[in-house]
């Protein structure tokens, strides 16, 4: 009787020690959001002082205006979009086919291939600047949109490979087989069979690279040039100047830059953890 007793108190302390890491874990990343909507909403000379963490007494909405003109936030979300996504279709497509034909058909470079793959992984996006800068110049694609949605597609090719590599490896390969035998072809099989078999990685695809396109500022800064081609990022430095900043509009613009990913990220939160977890165990 004690022996059991004492199973039940050490799971019950176990649960306790779990929910008490969660929570820190929750609380350490759900902070970040609210100093910055906190922070959004003081006035500028009010964010320098000894305190961490502050709520706005006089809270500042006019903050949030001037982001949204000053910043030319209409501008630069219709270039993101513009920009995000086709590169989001793109990398996700591409990827797809890419993982099919890796993973699921048997051909002479399949192993180089994957070797690529995964090579690309460990490529920094910052050693990439320069060479790609001069071919891009060579071709014309400097200050042209399609010359940064290569860059994204390219740089989100093998994570993507890879989740979708995961996930089709645990497809029972007889649902082809049987539509190899009907007479289907892979035009037909990919589509119509495959990917809707798939459709968690599809979503957790999407949406993370989604997320990693919106926020990327290093390649649109190094290829964007011209103020009306400029993306979503830029908002944020139109209000720094050479001797001071307008820093309470600048936590405005990242907390409306941060809005539209959150929301997404909330929206399909559920399919990206299944994708995730489907391609860590299976592959």
């Amino acid at each position: 009787m004690k022996t059991n007793e004492s199973a039940i108190a050490s799971r019950a302390f176990g649960r306790a020690v779990m929910w008490i890491f969660l929570a820190v874990l929750a609380a350490a990343q759900i902070f970040p959001l609210l100093w910055v909507f906190s922070y959004s909403l003081q006035k500028s000379g009010d964010l320098f002082g000894p305190e961490f963490f502050k709520l706005p007494v006089d809270p500042q909405w006019n903050n949030y205006f001037l982001a949204w003109t000053n910043g030319r936030i209409p501008l630069y979300l219709a270039n993101t979009l513009l920009i995000v996504i086709p590169s989001v279709t793109l990398s996700t497509v591409l990827s797809f086919c890419l993982a099919y034909a890796c993973s699921r058909m048997t051909w002479k470079l399949q192993p180089l291939v994957w070797f690529i793959i995964t090579v690309g992984l460990t490529i920094p996006i910052h050693t990439t600047l320069l060479p790609n800068f001069i071919w891009y110049r060579f071709f014309g694609l400097i200050d042209t949109r399609l010359g940064l949605v290569i860059s994204y597609v390219a740089f989100s090719l093998s994570f993507n490979t890879i989740i979708f590599a995961g996930l089709l490896s645990g497809i029972p390969r007889s649902m082809e087989e049987s539509a190899f035998i009907d007479g289907a072809s892979y035009a037909a099989i990919l589509p119509k069979i495959i990917a809707p078999m798939a459709a968690t990685g599809f979503a957790t695809v999407g949406v993370q690279t989604f997320l990693n396109h919106w926020n990327e500022f290093i390649m649109a800064n190094t290829y964007i040039s011209t103020e009306l081609k400029r993306t979503l990022p830029f908002s944020i430095i139109r209000f720094q100047g050479q001797y001071s900043s307008q820093y309470a509009i600048q936590f405005a613009c990242m907390a409306l830059v941060a809005l539209p990913p959150l929301a997404l990220y909330f929206i399909f939160n559920r399919w990206i953890l299944a994708g995730v977890a489907a391609g860590a165990v299976k592959g």
